[in-house]
């Protein structure tokens, strides 16, 4: 199955690649990479009631895919992205203006599974929840939070009074995440049903890494390529061997498969398909390992350049391997899809 983009969706694609190609050259993305985050795509894909500029997971997903081929920090971008559905009307806009929102949940599990912090009766939480993505970046942060008869509830908490991050570094400096100390902090309520937006976040946050994981593929196609084509050996480039042949071709059949299957499960997602959740386990699963797959391969292809500072296609070798086990690993996702699977007696 080959996934179609509508004419807006594809003309979204056109206008926002061709703006990041514009504002994001090569020198640019790597002082961003340096100074830290970068800002100004975060609305898209957001309900403009909440401050953003329309559009749903399909667009969400195309902006992932986009900011990944361009190696465009993103920590930000996709923390709030994930945080910002179970915000209000009155909350969310100051998430677009600089002031991003947060999910308090490791970044290397499924979405809910981390730890809850503990309230008292005045509302005021306790606990530490370690690897945050953009802990050490937000202005707020949703939390979750043991409520009555241990049942899930969510809290807005602001980060100030009682709120301590600490930076964590990752090879990856296109990402950041933090462990989060939360001391006493004042916390407000927040009227989302938690178990459904935890299940939600789940499901957006399995497409948007696969998204990711997906732009990164691609680029890095686009750079074995690029190097076949100059790099000579025997008189001859490397590109008219037969086995770099082959290699190139599995990794262009990875992302064309990636493709169609990460904007099925964004399109599922959006419509509230009652598969929704398997579809988004299932990009997540195996999309990330494909990237992770292709990272290996399109190395191989460059040699020991492709892992240099100088060279570009470290940059995307690292952003696909964090993919692989940003929000969960595979086998976590896998076991998603296990236990949904109705199970029929031979």
């Amino acid at each position: 199955m080959r996934w179609q983009l509508s004419e807006e969706q594809d003309a979204y694609r056109q206008s926002f690649g061709g703006w990041l190609a514009d504002v994001a050259p090569r020198e640019v993305v790597r002082r961003w990479l340096d100074g830290g985050d970068a800002d100004g795509w975060a609305g898209v894909g957001v309900p403009e009631a909440l401050g953003g500029q329309g559009g749903g997971l399909v667009e969400l997903a195309l902006t992932a895919e986009l900011l990944a081929g361009a190696g465009v920090p993103s920590a930000t971008w996709l923390a709030t992205a994930l945080a910002v559905p179970a915000l209000g009307p009155g909350t969310g806009v100051a998430a677009f203006e600089g002031e991003h929102a947060a999910l308090l949940s490791p970044a290397d599990s499924i979405p809910g599974a981390g730890p809850r912090l503990t309230m008292d009766g005045e509302g005021r939480l306790r606990g530490t929840v370690p690897r945050v993505l953009a802990g050490d970046l937000a202005a707020r942060f949703v939390a979750v939070a043991d409520g009555p008869r241990g049942s899930p509830c969510l809290r807005l908490v602001p980060a100030g009074a009682g709120v301590r991050a600490q930076a964590r570094r990752l090879l990856d400096q296109s990402r950041s995440v933090a462990d989060v100390v939360i001391e006493d902090a004042p916390s407000g309520p927040l009227d989302v049903d938690a178990r459904v937006f935890l299940a939600d976040c789940a499901a957006r946050a399995a497409v948007l890494v696969a998204a990711d994981s997906l732009g990164a593929m691609a680029r890095m196609l686009d750079l074995a390529v690029e190097y076949s084509q100059q790099r000579h050996q025997f008189g001859v480039p490397i590109g008219s061997f037969q086995a770099v042949k082959h290699a190139a071709a599995t990794i262009l059949v990875e992302v064309e498969a990636a493709r169609s299957a990460v904007y099925f499960a964004a399109a599922s997602v959006d419509a509230g398909s009652p598969q929704s959740a398997l579809h988004a386990a299932a990009v997540k699963a195996q999309v990330t390992a494909a990237g992770a797959r292709v990272a290996d391969s399109a190395l191989t292809l460059h040699g020991a350049i492709g892992y240099t500072w100088e060279h570009d296609l470290q940059l995307f070798y690292k952003r696909a391997k964090l993919d692989e086990y940003l929000y969960g690993a595979p086998a976590a996702w896998n076991e998603r899809i296990a236990d949904g699977l109705r199970l029929i007696p031979v």
